[in-house]
């Protein structure tokens, strides 16, 4: 008998087996016949809820930010946490978990095949959580940790340098060089936000970690 499933249900299980086959086999090489056999569904039956293998991938970019998102405005509400602390947890809550899906559809963003995708990436990420940062941001205005007025463009500027320079599908930096950059951007950061130095330090492990695991 043929299982009936609410349409946010089916549509989920389609965006999972896709999401599975793009981190694993990679987005061109998977096609829309390997979603349906692995979602168990006739042609018919994706063409409902997608036009395409662009607009599953589109849905899953979408999925992964929105989660991220999610998990970013928690960090930002806690009452009692720093701002610093904040920042360093969002922050490092945006890292995917080695092996996990998120880290496979990152390395596929960075396929030079699927640049116009990357792209479109980077520009939901910044414009999803820039707004989270800011807030932040203003509350350490308010606290008197930071100085600026304009944490929003402030926060843009900075994620969208840090989301070029530190992209190794773009630069393939030397460790050494990608330690300076690491070093001026997180002095960049302090001083266009007037913060202690030092406040981001904890950024460097970050920015210089990422881009040696990519290197190996």
């Amino acid at each position: 008998m043929r299982t009936v499933k609410h349409p946010e249900e089916r549509k989920n299980d389609i965006l999972n087996a896709a999401e599975e086959l793009f981190s694993t086999k990679g987005y061109q090489q998977t096609t829309i016949i390997d979603i349906l056999k692995a979602v168990g569904i006739a042609k018919g039956t994706f063409y409902y809820y997608f036009s395409s293998k662009e607009e599953v991938m589109d849905a899953i970019i979408d999925r992964i930010i929105k989660a991220d998102i999610i998990v970013a405005k928690r960090i930002a509400a806690e009452p009692d946490l720093p701002v610093v602390d904040k920042l360093f947890r969002i922050i490092m809550a945006q890292s995917p978990q080695q092996g996990s899906n998120k880290q496979g559809m990152i390395e596929q963003f960075h396929q030079p095949s699927n640049a116009e995708m990357h792209q479109k990436s980077l520009i939901k990420a910044i414009k999803e959580l820039s707004p989270v940062l800011a807030d932040v941001i203003q509350q350490g205005v308010g606290e008197g940790t930071f100085k600026t007025k304009y944490p929003q463009e402030t926060v843009e500027f900075l994620l969208a340098s840090a989301q070029v320079i530190f992209d190794e599908g773009l630069f393939q930096w030397t460790a050494e060089e990608s330690m300076q950059r690491a070093l001026a951007f997180i002095d960049i950061l302090e001083s266009s936000l007037h913060a202690e130095k030092g406040s981001f330090s904890f950024l460097l492990k970050r920015l210089t970690g990422e881009l040696d695991e990519h290197n190996q």
